[in-house]
């Protein structure tokens, strides 16, 4: 979210470390974060603000993916305008989301541990899928497909472009998933910077 409002304002797209999050923001280190284990995306976003901004992907590259663990918080050249100085929650329907989106991409959770979710390659994603939040991603656009006349969301995750569509994926939109909480649970939380 943080790399698209940047490019937003600054008209440069910038790879930011996850890295940087994912060893510095530690509750250990007084941060919101458990490391690999997990963490919360508007304390993560209070903590960038903290912190005066993240690196660049280049100067703290992503090593947790084969390490499977948190590495050593290093000192790395904060990149200027990238503090956080405030995010709104998203109200919970698809109006305020397609709405929140036209502006900006939106990091939003969704429940990713179902086989069908994790093994998804094309199309709208409609498959089951429930809404207890695990795994933090970004809507980045919306649309209608043609030929099915479905409505998507256009997610992004984090997971490689060897997942999904080029680690994209169209998830439903409208208020048939999940009692109007969104296909996967996309709809319960929702934080736009501002």
């Amino acid at each position: 979210a943080l790399e698209g409002i940047f490019a937003l304002t600054n008209g440069t797209l910038e790879s930011f470390s996850e890295q940087q999050i994912v060893d510095c923001s530690l509750i250990s280190k007084g941060g919101p974060n458990m490391g690999c284990n997990g963490g919360q995306i508007g304390a993560t976003m209070n903590w960038i603000g903290k912190n005066g901004g993240l690196c660049t992907e280049t100067s703290y590259p992503y090593s947790s993916g084969s390490t499977k663990s948190s590495g050593k918080c290093t000192a790395c050249k904060l990149v200027p305008g990238t503090a956080i100085k405030s995010h709104v929650d998203l109200q919970t329907t698809d109006s305020a989301m397609m709405s929140a989106i036209a502006q900006q991409p939106v990091s939003i959770a969704v429940e990713a541990d179902q086989r069908a979710f994790q093994l998804y390659s094309s199309g709208v994603f409609t498959s089951d899928c429930g809404t207890n939040l695990d795994h933090a991603v970004l809507l980045v656009g919306y649309g209608t497909d043609s030929s099915s006349n479905q409505d998507y969301y256009i997610l992004k995750n984090s997971w490689g472009t060897t997942w999904g569509n080029q680690g994209y994926m169209y998830i439903g939109r409208g208020p048939q998933y999940n009692g109007g909480k969104g296909q996967c649970g996309l709809l319960k939380i929702g934080r736009a910077h501002v």
